[in-house]
């Protein structure tokens, strides 16, 4: 069983940059796979980034690939989702979701549907 706590989202200006952290809890190991999505008013959740539980395979939505930066500290037990050069079009609910596995395949990442532990999410405004 683990507990997801998503941390620091916020309102930042249009250019700007966000590090959100997904912080677990109640596993004694750190093999679990580690996805963010985000979900804008009046659209579906969609796939942000995932990271295998090695951190040796890392995956980005088109819409966000060389502007934000996946990373995870298995000692920390805490996944980061570095975000730069930040867009309005950014502006989302940013969840964190883990499954226990070590790694996924291509097509895994990015359905919501594949995940069981879910965070309650951290809110993103781009804006000037």
């Amino acid at each position: 069983q683990l507990q997801l706590v998503e941390s620091g989202g916020g309102l930042v200006q249009p250019g700007g940059s966000l590090r959100l952290s997904c912080a677990a809890s109640g596993s004694t190991s750190s093999y679990y796979a580690v996805g963010w999505f985000r979900q804008a008013p009046g659209k579906e959740r969609e796939g942000v980034s995932a990271i295998s539980s090695s951190g040796s395979r890392r995956d980005y939505a088109d819409s966000v690939k060389g502007r934000f930066t996946i990373s995870r500290d298995n000692a920390k037990n805490t996944v980061y989702l570095q975000m730069n050069t930040l867009k309005p079009e950014d502006t989302a609910v940013y969840y964190c979701a883990a499954d226990l596995r070590v790694t996924y395949g291509s097509n895994w990442w990015y359905s919501a549907r594949n995940y069981k532990y879910w965070g309650q999410g951290t809110q993103v405004t781009v804006s000037s």
